[in-house]
């Protein structure tokens, strides 16, 4: 398992952490109550920083709970975490459901997810791509 450096930044921040040992992402905690009016986005801080290493990016994620029973979600999903940022750490929601939520201090608000990656050379080409199965055919051609 690989370390990563964690700083808390207010003396409200919960630091991530995994709620099962087998879980993907960490929960990400908000460090203040959040109010969202139907329609509404905010940018909600978590209190702490990241040293995420080269060649490694962290994607914040939404929880599917928070989705599917409130309607909130991470507007910019998947907000995507640089190695080279050292700022808070902050999540965008958005209330897409009927009524105004209120979460208070230290809810779960979305995600961590940690990921190696790798930088590509993109060239550009003189001629024709090669062909696939799918071809250029646009979104939603493959069906539902």
């Amino acid at each position: 398992m690989k370390s990563i450096k964690c700083f808390a930044i207010h003396d409200r921040a919960k630091l991530p952490s995994y709620s099962h040992d087998t879980d993907a992402g960490m929960d990400l905690y908000s460090c203040e109550e959040v109010v969202l009016s139907p329609g509404e986005w905010k940018k909600i801080g978590c209190g702490f920083q990241l040293e995420i290493p080269p060649g490694f990016l962290g994607a914040v994620a939404p929880r599917s709970g928070l989705a599917h029973k409130q309607g909130v979600t991470v507007l910019n999903s998947w907000g995507v975490i640089d190695s080279g940022y050292r700022g808070e750490i902050c999540v965008i929601l958005i209330n897409h459901g009927y009524n105004v939520i209120i979460l208070p201090e230290h809810s779960r608000i979305a995600q961590l997810i940690v990921l190696p990656f790798e930088k590509v050379n993109l060239v550009e080409s003189k001629s024709r791509l090669g062909e696939s199965d799918r071809g250029s055919n646009g979104f939603g051609s493959t069906g539902i």
